[in-house]
């Protein structure tokens, strides 16, 4: 578990720009002290993250079905400290995503769209094999953008909750691969979901590799 909090924390927070290494997220998460040269929001991002996967492993083993609620604490433990105003609430303004073609729904929009997603994850995606169902909530999440930031890793925090609950350890999208994610995010926004499905796939089988060898 402590292998896996590091790197999940690690890469989660790198791919949103955090420059912390893997050693000094390890130091901040085991011993609790801080980094000379980060800023006070990087040593956040990663205490935060770490409190936001043992709130997700508490859900995980509780196998409760999937509410908004929850979504909503996930996120108000990514932000905690960093932007309290808009932690664990629907953002009230229209975000752009950089480097992206993809535009958010409005955000009059993003309370019904949330609605909808709920209703999809707690009933028909039911019918999907685990990591597919893990994989298309990451990118459905994603899509609608409901949170003025802080989005793509509450996203990557629900498919490892939904992960964890059907047995498999959390998958970790990797920091080399933050441009092909990308990519594949914005396939996805065109309509083809193949290519983010397939990595998302390839993370699982990697951390099942590294879950098996130890």
């Amino acid at each position: 578990k402590a292998y896996f909090d590091v790197e999940w924390t690690y890469h989660s927070n790198a791919i949103e720009g955090s420059t912390l290494t893997l050693r000094e997220t390890e130091v901040i998460l085991h011993d609790g002290l801080t980094v000379g040269g980060k800023t006070l929001r990087e040593h956040l991002d990663a205490v935060n993250h770490k409190h936001a996967i043992d709130f997700v492993e508490a859900l995980a083993r509780e196998a409760e079905p999937f509410t908004e609620h929850n979504l909503r604490q996930i996120h108000a433990l990514v932000l905690k400290g960093v932007d309290d105003e808009e932690a664990g609430r629907y953002r009230r303004g229209n975000v752009r995503i950089s480097g992206s073609e993809f535009s958010p729904p409005d955000p009059v929009a993003v309370p019904g769209r949330m609605r909808d997603f709920a209703i999809w994850l707690n009933g028909e995606a039911k019918s999907l094999s685990a990591v597919e169902r893990a994989a298309l909530a990451h990118f459905r999440l994603v899509d609608i953008h409901p949170f003025a930031d802080g989005n793509g890793r509450t996203a990557r925090l629900l498919m490892n909750l939904i992960l964890i609950q059907q047995g498999y350890p959390p998958a970790i999208v990797r920091r080399e691969e933050r441009l092909a994610y990308y990519a594949a995010l914005d396939d996805a926004h065109g309509g083809n979901t193949e290519p983010f499905l397939l990595m998302m796939a390839e993370a699982v089988v990697r951390s099942l590799d590294i879950f098996l060898a130890a």
